[in-house]
């Protein structure tokens, strides 16, 4: 395994974990990724000592690929995961971040431009201590005026990045799955990796349908968020999820019973997740080393014969209850009613 390090990896672990050829780009991924989207306030405080020691336990165990994004705290989990890379070998893993989605504030929040994507991409080897960068993706493409924007303007910064030595594969995000299949339609083989969220998991398997387009394309497939940014863990989810209230309800339904059960329903989903075939690695929010353990031991070992039990149980009774399987265009509405009426009021 190309990224293993001698005195640094627990062998018997990395001989546990299933490394994947990522798409075309010849890196051979974790089957479980590290995601670093919880270094942020969007999941609440955040211990970074915890989050310090995560992320060398993590690799130390066999997982090599790490995703971030300057969006994620707005460059502090950038700069939380570049201090705790001091602390692992640089050959020991890989690190995607994207460019595009920016702060938290609507007026603010997404520029494709080309000085703005160079900046970006400057500031992110700058915050990660990192002379190249292995992967930057497009962030959440679906947000852009139009995807000739993106195609005119972010995609040839980053090819010249990558002329450059800065990056060495681009990737495109979307939520919406139909999105990310046309702008791979309209730029053929320029895009290495396509990442997606919470579309294979216990309440929505769509991925499903559009992994052969995805493989015929020879791209690395990343799916992300199997817990459904929190829907499926015994704690619920944040108050900002944009997932509507019978989804909630029934995800609420799903936890409750967990709890009753003493299961915890983040292991079940992740389980569940990591199962279903096509992607090449499974991106998890991993801010503690006891949530890297839960996570490696739902890969690693499966199920207890209890917890097989209880998952069954919610796939048989609970989940069929859903209406919907998706919030598809609520943050995207969202967005387009803020901005419109930002610019109402400038005009007055």
């Amino acid at each position: 395994m190309e990224t293993f390090v001698q005195n640094f990896h627990q062998k018997h672990c990395v001989e546990q974990m299933e490394y994947v050829p990522l798409g075309r780009t010849g890196l051979k991924v974790s089957k479980v990724s590290f995601g670093t989207g919880t270094f942020s306030q969007l999941y609440g405080d955040l211990d970074e000592t915890k989050a310090l020691e995560a992320v060398k336990y993590a690799v130390q165990r066999g997982i090599n690929y790490i995703d971030t994004a300057p969006f994620y705290g707005q460059g502090r989990s950038e700069e939380v995961l570049g201090r705790a890379l001091r602390n692992v070998p640089r050959e020991a893993y890989y690190v995607a971040t994207k460019v595009s989605r920016y702060e938290r504030e609507y007026d603010r929040m997404f520029d494709y431009s080309a000085k703005k994507t160079r900046e970006s991409v400057e500031r992110s080897l700058q915050l990660l201590g990192l002379e190249y960068i292995d992967v930057v993706q497009i962030h959440d493409v679906e947000f852009a005026p139009d995807l000739d924007v993106v195609l005119r303007e972010t995609l040839p910064t980053l090819e010249a990045l990558r002329a450059e030595g800065k990056l060495r594969f681009i990737g495109v995000s979307a939520y919406p799955l139909e999105v990310l299949k046309k702008i791979v339609s309209k730029a053929p083989g320029r895009f290495d990796t396509v990442l997606c969220y919470c579309r294979n998991t216990l309440f929505d398997d769509s991925l499903q349908e559009y992994i052969p387009f995805f493989r015929e394309n020879n791209l690395g497939i990343i799916c992300a968020s199997g817990h459904g940014m929190g829907l499926l863990t015994n704690g619920g989810p944040q108050p900002w999820h944009p997932a509507d209230q019978q989804m909630k309800d029934v995800c609420k339904e799903a936890a409750d019973y967990c709890l009753q059960q003493e299961v915890e329903l983040g292991k079940l989903a992740m389980h569940h997740t990591i199962q279903m075939p096509g992607p090449s690695s499974f991106l998890a929010g991993m801010q503690t080393p006891e949530l890297v353990a839960i996570n490696l031991d739902a890969y690693t070992n499966g199920l207890l014969e209890k917890e097989r039990e209880v998952l069954a149980y919610l796939k048989e009774r609970v989940f069929p209850k859903l209406q919907n399987k998706h919030w598809e265009g609520v943050e995207l509405e969202r967005y387009r009613a803020a901005m419109k009426k930002a610019k109402l009021d400038s005009k007055v």
